[in-house]
């Protein structure tokens, strides 16, 4: 083929993939829900006008930073107004655009509005939306503005080239991390009790024998460092890679609280069937009339300068996470203008393992001498919870407080500044807790207890009806670090 057919050809309508197209759509449609109705609960409470970081700060620094061209680098529509009222009608928004792309209606304009809605908020997230999850859910949603006028084939290309980007760089990511627990096959040995939100299916997990643990881990590396390669193979190997894939997603559902990035990860493999696998599951009342291929003006025009855009932009970032060449002005690379706009990013899911859990206890009192503790949503309170199963929600502060154990100083500046907002009694902040003890006034003082929790073994669980064990550790941060 002449190189001057390659593009007409790649923007041929691939009919393939026309009725895929339609149920990813109303897939990605339900994830969005999910996202923007986890956002409209924490929402204020995280960086709203009393929140742990506002918005409002957080665009002051970049404003003072960068000028005029903090607009372009950090784009959002809440440079015009982030005051609450603000914050909670764009995750409102969000969840209407979500529930018309679920129907059908404008799919167009509901996806584009979904992109620069979900964007708009994780711009002025900061840590609480530097999620791996939040970032797919971008690239995902930016390539379906395009897939509502139909698949091509360069489209179809780009969905496989993100779904390989999140599957292999995250096998590649355990590699090069050098944790000894994936390179002895050891993870799962650990994973279930020390992931950050687990559920009751955690607990049965944990409880399999070490061989069929190792055996799952290996497996894992398998799904992640060879099957991604498949996707580019013929229709038996992608309909392999799907299958494997597919099959680790439901495992994890089943094993732990990754709000919706499993679900994600589930729908992009759709791309793999095809109309033809999809329609030995669907029946055919299901079936949307299906549309001669027809080529669109808008696809024509857009699509290939962004497919070249995410393209150079995400092997360089692969090229950056690889050679760990990384600087304290990345940031200023042209590659990171564009995962600025939540396109071209490197995933990496899960690079280490932790080898314990600690979890941390706040409470506060008045007089220093009787205390009372502020209870969480969905993280382990006490050892007589079970933990809920949660998917597709995303509890953001819940998930932020594993990450303080460890004692890295890029937590300590938001856990600061929750604590000071519990001593204030912020409206906002406490709710988003399960139980303030200060309905009333803040208190006097706050102090941090740390725990160790286990598992419970099945022997433990039957004389106590407990699924964790604690051991108290001391107080925060006057204790080890969790490691990592």
């Amino acid at each position: 083929m002449k190189p001057s057919a390659w593009l007409p050809f790649l923007l041929e309508s691939d009919d393939r993939y026309r009725l895929t197209s339609q149920w990813f759509l109303r897939a990605l449609a339900l994830i969005y829900l999910a996202a923007f109705v986890s956002t409209a609960i924490e929402i204020t409470g995280l960086v709203g006008e009393n929140g742990i970081l506002p918005a409002g700060e957080h665009l002051a620094r970049l404003d003072q930073a960068l000028g005029p061209l903090s607009w372009l680098r950090f784009p959002t529509l809440f440079w015009f107004d982030h005051g609450d009222t603000s914050l909670l009608m764009a995750s409102y928004a969000g969840c209407f655009f979500a529930v018309t792309l679920l129907i059908g209606w404008r799919p167009l304009l509901s996806a584009i509005a979904l992109f620069i809605l979900y964007l708009s908020l994780l711009r002025v997230g900061q840590i609480f939306f530097n999620f791996q999850w939040d970032y797919l859910l971008l690239e995902a949603g930016f390539l379906s503005i395009f897939l509502t006028r139909g698949p091509n084939r360069l489209l179809v290309f780009l969905f496989h080239w993100l779904l390989f980007r999140l599957r292999f760089l995250s096998g590649l990511s355990k590699l090069i991390s050098g944790d000894a627990s994936w390179s002895g096959l050891a993870t799962l040995n650990h994973y279930f009790e020390t992931q950050p939100l687990p559920h009751m299916g955690s607990w049965y997990a944990h409880q399999l024998p070490e061989w069929l643990l190792r055996t799952g881990t290996g497996f894992t590396l398998f799904v992640e460092l060879i099957v991604p390669f498949f996707i580019f193979l013929p229709r038996p190997f992608r309909l392999f890679a799907a299958l494997a894939t597919i099959t680790i997603q439901i495992l994890i559902i089943a094993t732990s609280n990754h709000n919706f990035i499993n679900l994600l990860t589930i729908a992009l493999c759709l791309f793999l069937l095809d109309d033809r696998a999809i329609r030995g599951f669907v029946p055919n009342r299901w079936h949307s009339p299906q549309q001669a291929g027809r080529k669109s003006l808008f696809a024509t025009l857009l699509l290939p300068p962004m497919a070249a855009i995410i393209l150079v932009s995400s092997s360089f970032a692969i090229h950056d996470f690889v050679s760990d060449g990384r600087t304290d002005t990345a940031w200023h690379a042209p590659v990171n203008w564009v995962r600025g706009w939540g396109l071209g990013n490197v995933y990496h899911v899960f690079p280490n393992m932790q080898t314990e859990r600690h979890e941390l206890t706040i409470e506060g009192s008045q007089d220093g001498q009787t205390w009372r503790a502020y209870r969480f949503r969905y993280k382990p309170n006490a050892p007589d919870e079970y933990p809920a199963f949660i998917v597709p929600l995303h509890p953001r502060l819940d998930w932020m407080m594993w990450f303080v154990p460890p004692q890295n100083p890029a937590m300590r500046h938001w856990f600061e500044r929750f604590l000071y907002r519990l001593h204030q009694n912020s409206a906002s902040v406490t709710a988003l807790l399960q139980h303030n003890p200060f309905p009333d006034s803040g208190p006097r003082y706050l102090r941090v207890l740390s725990h160790r929790y286990r598992f419970t073994t099945p022997e433990e669980r039957q004389d106590t009806d407990l699924v964790w064990h604690a051991e108290y550790l001391g107080e925060f941060p006057r204790v080890p670090p969790r490691i990592p």
